[in-house]
């Protein structure tokens, strides 16, 4: 991976050699093409130019480093090599410190931490665009969302989760929604937190008991079916094993920006192979993790490397079926994380799997081949020419005739402005182009020094705990005792058992033990938490910041 610009053209339009063998005269287009992609600072390296069926080695495109918070799109059919280009990108990025996160959804991203096997064909490929290969594997950390797999367990309360994400996984309609989203605000307002989905289940119940209905009169009220529904899609949710999921101790996202010791970005990466059969929960997961990274990291504006590059695979399942609010959610996000320096590529087949608002906020396009067997593919092809800004190509005949590891490029230059379209031939990666084996990756996840922070699920005093104690204490025909203001008065950081909540208030100890154990204290720490039970902050996307 260079710094340097592009082998610089000869006047009669061909390129010099750079090693590999003489490189093939380029016509004065392909030259043209090749000139938008030499750069001057920091850049990746994609591969070789296309031009009439001859690569030329010399002709390389590539991305500025600098550009790659401004989001980027890998779409083709499926086993055209957009894997493959994600691990390409991946370790290129981690080579110049550049942290990276990626969704391994087959897994086969594994291979990332290990170095690559030579043969005929890497071999070939490295022949034919000008790439000096040597095996090499990159430092990466293995998470798994709830422990379910091999990995570092990834979780998250259902406070910090939010109603709108929540409502996604449990494919309510758009009035169970905002139904959902009176529940998270009546439990903020009352400072009780939802660490599980036990702890929702029992607010739901309590706010169409008896006791509770009253709660929420004054904001329209939750209706018995809705509750009904909501009730329902929870304990289906639990009975296909996705509790785990939810809980604590909270992943903190911020993991994900380290570096290796030796200076080297660190790939993230989450395997998911335990629940690819649960998509729409793990593309929801992956936009959760990318909306607490944009609580968290502060403004910077443009960077000359980002501080982390994000691969949402599988991108269409997030978009599926998703409700007005939960779309212009994710745009207002991915248009205001640029700003924090994270850059986020989609993966997907076609960029139509993607709504236009985001597809408009996207710089870089890698556009694997599309096949056009039916009407409705064809239908996709055209489309897909139509996003494209002007080419020298067809666009049309190139989409369908491209092979594996082959694919349409276009980024945004270092000054802002679109490259040329590229046909280009990409480079083969150096880590290994498949998975590790099995012994390797358990060992990589337990010498981590994550393991011990989060392998261990924690069940802490929450929501269900503070309104069993509320019913259980209250005396009979006590209205006050009954609502859930008892329960939820301690601080909602919940760290005090409620053994030691009930130190007595007379006789004996300091001063200061005195008024600690006095009731007048403790009627003062339950105001308190109530307040900062309302003060819990949510972003776009209706999730909480964590307090760390």
């Amino acid at each position: 991976m260079s710094e340097s610009r592009a082998t610089p053209s000869t006047p009669d339009g061909g390129n010099r050699p750079n090693g590999s063998g003489a490189a093939s005269p380029a016509p004065a287009e392909a030259a043209e093409i090749a000139a938008g992609y030499a750069f001057e600072g920091p850049a990746l390296d994609l591969g070789a130019l296309l031009w009439e069926g001859r690569c030329h080695p010399d002709a390389r495109v590539r991305v500025p480093l600098s550009a790659l918070n401004r989001h980027g799109l890998v779409a083709g059919a499926t086993g055209t090599g957009k894997t493959k280009t994600l691990q390409l990108v991946a370790e290129q990025l981690a080579a110049q410190g550049v942290p990276v996160f990626l969704a391994d959804v087959k897994g086969d991203v594994s291979g990332v931490a290990a170095p690559g096997e030579p043969g005929d064909k890497v071999t070939a490929r490295a022949r034919d665009v000008g790439q000096e290969w040597q095996p090499r594997g990159f430092p990466c950390a293995f998470y798994a969302l709830g422990g379910i797999g091999t990995g570092i367990p990834v979780r998250a309360t259902v406070t910090s989760f939010g109603p709108l994400l929540l409502a996604k996984v449990l494919q309510l309609n758009r009035t169970q929604e905002q139904s959902l989203g009176l529940v998270f605000h009546y439990a903020d307002s009352k400072g009780l937190e939802l660490v599980d989905l036990k702890d929702l289940r029992a607010v739901v119940a309590f706010l169409t008991s008896d006791e509770g209905r009253a709660e929420l009169k004054g904001v329209g009220g939750l209706s018995a079916a809705t509750a009904g529904v909501i009730l329902r899609a929870l304990t289906a949710f639990e009975a296909q094993g996705m509790a785990d999921f939810f809980g604590e101790p909270e992943f903190d996202t911020g993991e994900f920006l380290r570096t290796a010791e030796d200076g080297q970005g660190l790939v993230s990466v989450l395997e998911l192979p335990g629940v690819q059969d649960k998509p729409v929960l793990f593309s929801t997961f992956l936009m959760w993790l990318l909306a607490d990274l944009h609580h968290d990291l502060p403004e910077v504006g443009d960077l000359e490397r980002p501080k982390l590059v994000f691969f949402f695979d599988e991108a269409h399942l997030l978009f599926k079926g998703a409700s007005k609010a939960f779309l212009e959610s994710i745009t207002q996000t991915v248009r205001l994380i640029r700003s924090k320096g994270v850059g986020v590529f989609f993966v997907t087949q076609t960029p139509k799997d993607v709504p236009a608002d985001v597809l408009a906020q996207l710089g870089s396009r890698v556009q694997h081949a599309l096949r056009a067997f039916t009407p409705e593919d064809e239908k996709a092809l055209k489309a897909t020419v139509r996003t494209f800004p002007r080419s020298a190509y067809d666009l049309e005949e190139t989409l369908t005739g491209m092979g594996t590891g082959e694919a349409v490029v276009t980024v945004l230059g270092e000054t802002g402005a679109p490259t040329p379209v590229a046909v280009t031939r990409l480079r083969a990666p150096q880590s290994l182009m498949g998975p590790v084996a099995r012994e390797e990756l358990e060992r990589v996840v337990r010498e981590s020094p994550l393991y011990a922070r989060y392998a261990q699920a924690v069940d802490r005093e929450s929501a269900y705990e503070r309104l069993a104690a509320s019913r259980e204490a209250a005396p009979a025909g006590s209205a006050e005792a009954k609502a859930p203001e008892r329960a939820s008065g301690k601080a909602p950081t919940g760290k005090a058992s409620r053994g030691k909540a009930s130190t007595g208030e007379a006789g004996g100890g300091s001063v200061v033990e005195q008024v600690v154990g006095s009731g007048m204290f403790r009627s003062l720490l339950r105001s308190v938490g109530t307040q900062l039970g309302r003060e819990i902050t949510r972003s776009v996307f209706g999730t909480a910041r964590r307090r760390r």
